[in-house]
């Protein structure tokens, strides 16, 4: 091989290097903030690893193919999963979206995002998107989601009114979102239904839907985003109770 066509070739893969890693990594810019909100007048839980034993055990649960039927999620359609963890969505969901789609696997623990970083890598997962995002601001393209989904994590929000107002300019007209969570009190690593739909009603989203899924003993909540001059000013908000 000649020296130019060398020369050419490093290029390009220094390119192709350099695109894959944009691909994975991005932030927004910022939202309001955390100050701005009011805290939520109830526990907040610790941020812990998956209940399940493995994946198979979510498998057989069935609550991703309940989740991905609601929201209608399919191939070319953008989705975000708030709280990615270790990316049991993110790489279930990567197949369904296909390649002109995208996955934005957005998470606050570095941690997490390192292991879900080479997990994305290794298995070559070309249309997702790696982002740190803050706990009161998930930080997403603007106009970027069909959807986006917190499943098991709603309760480790520790700024839930924040984070749901800044996340509305991430969607496109008829987003949904999809909350998967427990029967339980917040403290106990669940969310009661009627205080999901407080919080959320707060920040103007509305409730479309409301299924228990009855092989994970969870519950799957759908809501309509308010449009960005729709929310509520924050300093009109108030902080549901737990009951």
């Amino acid at each position: 091989m000649s020296t130019s066509l060398r020369t050419a070739a490093a290029v390009c893969l220094i390119a192709a290097f350099t695109l894959s890693a944009a691909a994975q990594d991005f932030t927004a810019q910022p939202g309001l903030p955390a100050a701005a909100f009011p805290k939520p007048d109830r526990p907040v839980a610790d941020i812990v690893s998956p209940l399940w034993d493995d994946e198979k055990a979510r498998d057989d649960a069935g609550e991703p193919r309940e989740l991905v039927r609601q929201l209608g999620i399919k191939p070319g359609m953008a989705v975000a999963d708030i709280g990615a963890g270790s990316g049991y969505y993110v790489v279930r969901l990567s197949p369904i979206v296909g390649p002109k789609g995208r996955v934005f696997a957005e998470d606050v623990m570095p941690d997490y995002l390192q292991g879900l970083r080479k997990r994305v890598r290794d298995l070559g997962l070309r249309n997702v998107t790696v982002t740190q995002g803050e706990p009161h601001d998930p930080r997403l393209p603007a106009g970027s989601l069909d959807a986006a989904i917190l499943v098991h994590m709603y309760h480790e929000i520790t700024q839930p009114y924040a984070l749901l107002y800044n996340l509305v300019p991430a969607f496109k007209p008829g987003a949904r979102v999809g909350i998967i969570d427990a029967f339980r009190q917040t403290a106990e690593h669940g969310t009661p239904p009627e205080l999901l739909r407080c919080e959320l009603e707060a920040v103007g989203y509305r409730q479309i839907s409301f299924d228990r899924l009855t092989a994970s003993g969870a519950y799957l909540a759908i809501f309509a985003p308010p449009p960005i001059a729709g929310r509520p000013r924050p300093d009109a908000m108030v902080a549901c109770k737990a009951r």
